[in-house]
């Protein structure tokens, strides 16, 4: 049994409080010196990383002690529940922690496996953008669509490099010089989600990324398809948030993407 519009409703607006004071948190750590400890050789979590994640879980942990959590930094929930949230505390903690102002916090809600709310709230340009299944998605309450270019060689593309470039077989470098030389410029914003919903209000006409986790893109996703855009794996496959790869696009672009990053002809 689905949910209703008016509960899909109710949800997004919760994740939108949630992501403004999770937002409000991170402004307060912005630019000021940071205690910084690694994950891996180049990935980073601070104090602000941790003290959003513990705001926004412990909110859900009230609100909904019955739902399951899956977070970046391990303040997972597992009670079988067929409601899980899905949390980014900060995306882009590597700008962040050099004072690049561009990061955002991304919450997301499944229900029985399916994506129906996200919230992405760019706290340095006070941008919120938000989608639930079959409403639509918003920036700041007003409706967004993705762009409506056609030819590949005058949009305008973002990627991004997996913490494992330095040991992974697979990296992003070839293609990010093949699709530079098709398109008519390429962005490395350094945050999948902004740049995911900079392509669903128009911003960017395409992206591709590999090895992002789960809370990178469950509620960009969603944002994307809601405003008219379509998200698959690299090959055309279905995308899982717990895929290896992404593409996104404003649609139009989609089969001229995956056909310049394949190397192959559909």
């Amino acid at each position: 049994m689905g949910l209703k519009k008016t509960e899909i409703r109710n949800f997004v607006r919760f994740a939108e409080k949630l992501a403004r004071g999770a937002g409000k948190i991170l402004r307060q750590g912005f630019n000021r010196r940071l205690r910084i400890a690694y994950k891996g050789r180049i990935n980073p979590v601070t104090e602000y990383d941790l003290k959003s994640e513990r705001y926004i879980t412990s909110e859900i942990s009230k609100r909904f002690p019955d739902h399951d959590i899956l977070a970046e930094e391990g303040s997972d929930v597992e009670k079988q529940s067929p409601f899980r949230w899905v949390i980014d505390p900060l995306d882009g903690t590597v700008n962040y922690v050099h004072g690049f102002p561009v990061y955002c916090v991304s919450i997301a809600l499944e229900y029985d496996g399916d994506i129906v709310a996200g919230v992405v709230y760019d706290p340095e340009r006070d941008e919120l953008f938000s989608a639930g299944t079959g409403m639509g998605a918003h920036l700041n309450k007003q409706r967004i669509q993705v762009s409506d270019e056609k030819v590949l060689q005058r949009a305008l593309l973002a990627t991004g490099f997996a913490y494992n470039i330095g040991t992974a077989k697979r990296t992003n470098l070839g293609l990010f010089a093949r699709m530079a030389k098709k398109a008519q410029g390429l962005r490395r914003p350094g945050s999948a989600a902004i740049d995911l919903c900079w392509l669903a209000c128009g911003r960017l006409d395409g992206f591709w990324e590999f090895y992002l986790q789960p809370w990178d893109t469950a509620a960009a996703k969603l944002i994307v398809e809601e405003a008219g855009g379509a998200v698959s794996r690299i090959n055309g496959k279905r995308y899982s948030i717990f895929a290896p790869d992404i593409l996104a696009t404003n649609d139009h672009l989609h089969k001229a993407m995956m056909s310049a990053l394949t190397g192959k002809t559909r």
